[in-house]
């Protein structure tokens, strides 16, 4: 499977950003019971992830964000990968955000037990590489109960 051949990918992560994208969508879905960001921009000095969820985080619920992310990094997960045929994908894992050309086959990022993602970006190979995730600030919008979180990966 090693030169299987996915859809083309055109962007150039941060891996360390990148793979912290993914811990944050998983610790939002739990804290939150919301779904996978809906826009994030992952960059190397600065990311935003926007999430739609039911109410405007808490400063409490906004310390508890970084300290799981925190927890989570320094826990050490292993980031392993693997190659499953898209009619085969595991529960939870949902192809709706894929593009329509998607291959046949797709590869799964998992981190740890903590989460599991289609994805062809460029990811560390345990959470400790990531380094300190630092919450910048976030923002919360009323009308269309949008909570994004700025943070970088220091």
């Amino acid at each position: 499977m090693e030169d299987y051949q996915f859809n083309d990918h055109n962007k150039e992560e941060f891996p360390p950003a990148h793979t912290a994208e993914h811990l944050l969508n998983q610790v939002m879905i739990r804290l939150f019971g919301c779904e996978r960001s809906y826009n994030a921009h992952i960059e190397r000095k600065k990311s935003k992830m926007s999430f739609h969820i039911d109410h405007k985080p808490t400063r409490q619920e906004e310390k508890e964000i970084e300290r799981e992310m925190q927890r989570l990094i320094e826990e050490d997960l292993p980031v392993t990968f693997e190659v499953v045929p898209l009619s085969e994908l595991p529960e939870g894992v949902h192809a709706d955000r894929l593009p329509s050309d998607v291959s046949d086959s797709i590869r799964l990022v998992r981190i740890g037990d903590y989460d599991v993602c289609p994805c062809i970006g460029k990811h560390v190979r345990s959470t400790a590489q990531i380094g300190r995730f630092e919450m910048l600030g976030t923002n919360w919008d009323e009308h269309e109960h949008s909570f994004r979180v700025r943070f970088k990966i220091v």
